[in-house]
């Protein structure tokens, strides 16, 4: 299973971790994996166009990223978060979704 913890502060978000595989399917088949992967990394990748510096560690079956607090990157993290709870309610045996408040 795929748990996917975003981290709060005061209200807004500060960053997630992804961690696990989901074992839907076989890899290179899995399409639950390449759907969370895929969104994580298009997040990660948006940040810098958001003006947002981000730190990020990457290991197999394991994504983490954090920023500091600013209205564009609440936005880009509640935009993930969004399309992460879609996945979760189609695929709840794949996906765990959880806050953290910090």
């Amino acid at each position: 299973m795929i748990k996917v913890t975003f981290t709060k502060d005061g209200g807004g978000f500060r960053g997630f971790e992804f961690s696990g595989h989901s074992g839907y399917a076989d890899e290179g088949f899995d399409i639950v994996c390449a759907a969370v992967s895929s969104a994580a990394y298009l997040t990660a990748n948006n940040a810098e166009l958001f003006g947002v510096n981000p730190d990020v560690t990457v290991n197999d079956g394991y994504m983490k990223l954090s920023a500091e607090k600013s209205d564009n990157f609440d936005r880009l993290i509640d935009g993930l978060y969004r399309h992460m709870l879609q996945l979760e309610e189609q695929y709840e045996n794949y996906i765990k979704v959880e806050i953290s408040e910090v």
